[in-house]
């Protein structure tokens, strides 16, 4: 027989840092990572107009892209 080796175990803030950053992913991301890189790419859109100087075309762009990704979250849940 072979022996199993012994689990390692972690000292105690790195089991908190781990478990921190578990939660954290599976509470942003979840179940459909393509809506978080779709919020994230709204965000960089909305940021890049605000910093660029063009504060009301990033207050009108904002819901249209809003709404074009959670017509294409609804779409491609109906495709499911």
């Amino acid at each position: 027989m072979s022996a199993r080796p012994e689990p390692v175990t972690r000292p105690l803030p790195m089991r908190w840092l781990i478990g921190f950053g578990r939660f954290w992913w599976d509470f942003l991301v979840g179940d459909t990572p393509e809506l978080f890189v779709g919020a994230l790419v709204v965000l960089g859109v909305v940021a890049g107009l605000v910093h660029g100087g063009a504060r009301t075309a990033a207050i009108a762009v904002l819901p249209v892209l809003v709404a074009g990704l959670l017509v294409a979250s609804v779409l491609r849940g109906r495709s499911n």
